[in-house]
């Protein structure tokens, strides 16, 4: 990999992973229709690290936010009532909680699509149905515009929390987008705008740190590592990925998110039709 690669990939993956139009499906198109060679697994693991920055940087107030919730919580370790207590009424905590009733699913299903993972990867038509998929799910959030919708956190319940957990899980299936299917689906549950945008990527940065971490496992064994390059690949995909993310969280407040939806049904019939 040569630093040009590695700046393009850096950016379709920071385009990509928050737009709603799936990263990991852009990547094996643009892979097996530009002839680019697919990318070293510390590689993907430093892109993918590059769009946690951009994630933290966004909601680094929220992250904050939660970590001082949760010291607070260790400050009565052993005190049942006064724990439920301060969970029950402290919205900090509960988004806590949810986001760890959230990952487990996603956990669970991406340990059961690990072993078939490099047979989605290599199919074409496989991402072209998923982004059909995609797009339908975006296609159904104009219907929730103009629903009145519960304020807060009230509709983020641990159930709804665990059907987006099990949404994100499947995005590991390429043409299905991660940020886009567990809005979507929180959106069609009920769940105010913001707090799904802020749920959804929120509950993105376990998944990305443990889907890093497996694949820096796998990754360390026999590659030959170019810093630079892996480096100037990362800050291009945070650059761009802080951009994507901002601009989605606008589209996402105004009601807008179904725009992305023709896209993602041209981009897939078309690797339908060619990727065969």
């Amino acid at each position: 990999m040569n630093f040009a690669e590695a700046i393009i990939l850096g950016i379709i993956q920071g385009l990509t992973e928050f737009l709603p139009v799936s990263s990991s499906g852009h990547l094996v198109l643009l892979q097996q229709l530009l002839g680019l060679k697919e990318a070293e697994i510390f590689f993907d693991v430093c892109v993918h690290l590059g769009t946690l920055v951009a994630v933290i940087i966004v909601f680094q107030q929220e992250i904050k936010n939660i970590i001082t919730a949760l010291l607070r919580l260790l400050s009565v370790a052993g005190q049942k009532d006064r724990m439920l207590s301060m969970i029950e009424s402290d919205p900090e905590l509960k988004m806590a909680l949810l986001i760890v009733i959230g990952s487990i699913p996603t956990a669970l299903l991406g340990l059961a699509f690990s072993g078939i993972a490099d047979r989605l990867f290599a199919s074409v038509f496989i991402v072209g149905l998923m982004l059909i998929v995609t797009g339908a799910l975006l296609w159904f959030t104009r219907w929730t515009t103009k629903r009145v919708q519960a304020p807060g956190v009230d509709r983020l319940t641990p159930k709804n929390a665990f059907v987006i957990g099990i949404v994100q899980g499947l995005a590991i299936i390429p043409g299905i987008s991660r940020s886009g299917s567990t809005i979507s689906i929180g959106l069609l549950l009920g769940i105010k705008r913001e707090i799904a945008a802020r749920y959804s990527f929120l509950l993105s940065i376990p998944a990305i740190v443990g889907a890093g971490l497996l694949s820096l496992k796998e990754g360390l064994s026999g590659t030959d590592v170019i810093i630079q390059i892996y480096l100037v690949g990362a800050v291009a995909a945070a650059i761009v990925g802080y951009a994507a993310l901002k601009a989605l969280l606008h589209v996402v407040k105004k009601g807008s998110l179904y725009v992305f939806a023709p896209y993602c049904w041209l981009v897939g019939i078309l690797a339908i039709v060619f990727g065969r």
